[in-house]
């Protein structure tokens, strides 16, 4: 063989190497994970349906979905940093966090987003009109304090209300609590807790109760709608698992198209999966009413980190939500064939 020839085959083993290294490195079991409440029907939807495999299966995979459940952020991005986990799903305030803290590194950033929705902070305590209202004998409940979109959310009104530099003023009243645990420990009246900063369905259930009324809206924080839920991953991951990430973003497109198309059919899966205890109706009703929207766009995220920015919780910067996630998947991504 001449030296040409050798230089060839050598390219072309090269090359083949690289193309099965490729192969390998798509994952056969993808991590993810959700937390409780409503707001996260769109993964419900992929779990009960099996849109990710499907998709998966389209493009030549054989994927198998492994779902967690989670009560708050901050345990999903110690589960993602320790490589336990795959997809994280959670609020903006966790999402922000790990974020900031990871481009030096990992480069954590958004897949996509799952809905707009309004975070109604509920209390029982009748002398409570406004958060000024607020005293020591109070206890509020959300998910991760501090770090939680609720709890940020709570800061910024914090800061609003009482002036700048205050935002952390109402922080030593909260605790930590999942959102089923806390309308409990609220509705029950034999705890320490008189008030929690939920989301759907836990906050209008709460609100069916003559004994409670609502304090905050985050739309008004926020000045309008905004991202509740978002997903994230690791550049690492989303990098040596192209394919799998396609997948994923198209399960969630078929996910959200199947609520739009038929919020009824996904309020049965929905109530089926979770135990939910509340009627298909009202369900229904959660899932169509108008303040909350399905959809991967993200909202006034940014407005977030500029105030994380200014509280010193988050160094790194982003000019638009844009910057915060992963670009589109290539073409060369695409499924072989359709699913639907």
């Amino acid at each position: 063989m001449t030296a040409r020839g050798i230089i060839r085959l050598v390219g072309t083993v090269a090359a083949l190497c690289g193309a099965l290294g490729t192969a390998r490195a798509e994952v056969s079991t993808v991590r993810l994970a959700k937390q409780f409440g409503i707001s996260y029907l769109p993964l419900t939807v992929m779990e009960e349906e099996g849109l990710l495999e499907k998709q998966a299966k389209a493009r030549g995979l054989d994927v198998k979905a492994e779902w967690l459940r989670f009560t708050g952020g901050s345990g999903m991005n110690e589960a993602l940093l320790s490589g336990n986990l795959d997809f994280a799903s959670g609020g903006v305030g966790p999402f922000l966090t790990i974020w900031g803290r990871t481009q030096g590194n990992i480069k954590v950033k958004g897949v996509a987003a799952l809905n707009a929705m309004p975070l109604w902070l509920v209390t029982t305590n009748p002398a409570v009109k406004s958060i000024t209202d607020f005293g020591p004998q109070d206890k509020i409940a959300l998910p991760t304090a501090k770090t939680s979109i609720q709890a940020i959310t709570l800061q910024m009104a914090a800061e609003k209300a009482f002036g700048p530099g205050q935002q952390a003023k109402l922080d030593p009243l909260t605790v930590s609590m999942g959102h089923p645990d806390a309308q409990t420990a609220l509705m029950g009246g034999r705890s320490e807790i008189t008030a929690h900063f939920g989301s759907p369905p836990f906050q209008e259930m709460e609100l069916k109760d003559p004994r409670a009324h609502k304090v905050l809206d985050s739309f008004d924080v926020m000045g309008g709608p905004h991202t509740f839920n978002l997903v994230w991953a690791s550049s690492r991951f989303v990098t040596a698992n192209p394919k799998v990430t396609a997948s994923f973003l198209a399960a969630l497109e078929d996910s959200l198209t199947l609520i739009r198309d038929d919020p009824a059919k996904a309020a049965a899966l929905w109530i089926k999966a979770e135990g939910a205890k509340i009627s298909p109706a009202e369900a229904e009703a959660l899932i169509r009413a108008p303040q909350n929207t399905w959809t991967t766009k993200p909202e006034r995220m940014t407005a977030y980190l500029a105030y994380m920015n200014r509280a010193g919780l988050v160094s790194a910067t982003a000019a638009s939500d844009s910057e915060l996630f992963f670009p589109p998947p290539a073409a060369g991504d695409a499924p072989k064939e359709a699913t639907r």
